[in-house]
């Protein structure tokens, strides 16, 4: 399997990481810990080596602590991200980037993942009440200190980019990319690439929408988390869906699922260097691992874009 480095890092990650937001279950169905920590050891067996994981993934970092339980053993051959600047406070995620703020959530990090170092540590989003100058001050000094390998952000843009490497140097950034939201290819991306800083996208699969299972007569389940986003509603999801019928086609042919096509599609996009596919169940890691052993060809690569076109922009911000 080819590996991919981390920005200018000697960090080597596989194409495909595994989201470990879905694991802890507050905006998915269904989950149990059984479950969850079979689905990481699932990924490590099928050669993902890549755990994204934050602070806040879990109302007591639940997420980090099952990485822990599930592949301590394993410290020496996975490589962990882990993000910090958000937290719970009575069930509701609180932004706090403060210096102090980041420092003791790294450290409660280390203590939950059981590890004396994070490999790529995020900030998890800006913090309006800190000056982003200020917490990057924090990440140069967990970084100068040997807590964490190296630096990245997540949920920013290129301005934020720039005022924080002005103080501590950043390996990756964290944006949300697929077929159908790809606004980062007008500046951010190539910002990224300009600057030597990987892409790790998440959202590849759009919340399951682009693997492709979800009929177009689905009912969404109330306490689940994406009946807020329009892409799940109405016309656009009647839109979405015959575009989805084209990947289905495709895959008819080719013998691939749409989430493997999805997936091989994301990682051969330029700039892209991993793509973190969120899962709950051993399947579905084992399905999305498998996009790592063939590339789509350029026929088909023209094939789904000349598709993305016909289907046009996209609402696709989360109601409040």
């Amino acid at each position: 399997m080819q590996m991919r480095t981390i920005g200018e890092t000697t960090i080597a990650v596989t194409p495909i990481g595994m989201g470990c937001w879905p694991i802890v279950g507050i905006t998915s169905i269904d989950v149990t810990e059984a479950h969850s920590l079979a689905t990481l050891e699932a990924a490590f067996e099928a050669g993902v080596n890549f755990f994204d994981t934050a602070y806040c993934y879990g109302y007591d970092g639940e997420s980090e602590r099952m990485i822990a339980r599930a592949l301590g053993k394993e410290r020496d051959k996975i490589i962990i991200a882990s993000k910090g600047g958000l937290h719970w406070d009575n069930g509701t995620q609180v932004s706090d980037a403060s210096p102090e703020r980041i420092l003791r959530q790294c450290e409660e990090s280390l203590k939950r993942l059981q590890t004396e170092c994070i490999d790529l540590y995020y900030l998890h989003a800006p913090d309006p009440n800190t000056p982003i100058s200020r917490t990057a001050e924090a990440f140069r000094n967990l970084l100068d200190t040997g807590k964490v390998r190296s630096v990245g952000l997540s949920n920013c843009n290129t301005t934020q980019l720039e005022e924080f490497a002005a103080v501590c140097p950043i390996a990756a950034c964290q944006p949300h990319y697929n077929m159908l939201q790809r606004e980062i290819e007008r500046d951010l991306l190539p910002w990224c690439q300009s600057h030597q800083i990987s892409i790790v996208a998440y959202w590849p699969l759009m919340k399951g929408l682009l693997a492709g299972k979800l009929a177009r007569s689905h009912q969404f389940a109330a306490q689940g988390g994406r009946a807020r986003y329009p892409m799940f509603q109405g016309d656009e999801w009647h839109k979405n869906q015959d575009f989805l019928d084209e990947l289905r086609d495709l895959s008819q042919q080719t013998g691939y699922s749409v989430a493997q096509i999805v997936i091989n599609w994301t990682i051969q996009q330029p700039g892209i260097t991993v793509a973190l596919c969120g899962a709950k169940r051993p399947e579905q890691i084992r399905e999305n691992a498998a996009a790592l052993s063939w590339e789509l060809t350029d026929e088909q690569m023209q094939r789904i874009d000349a598709a993305i076109q016909t289907r046009g922009p996209v609402i696709s911000r989360a109601a409040v």
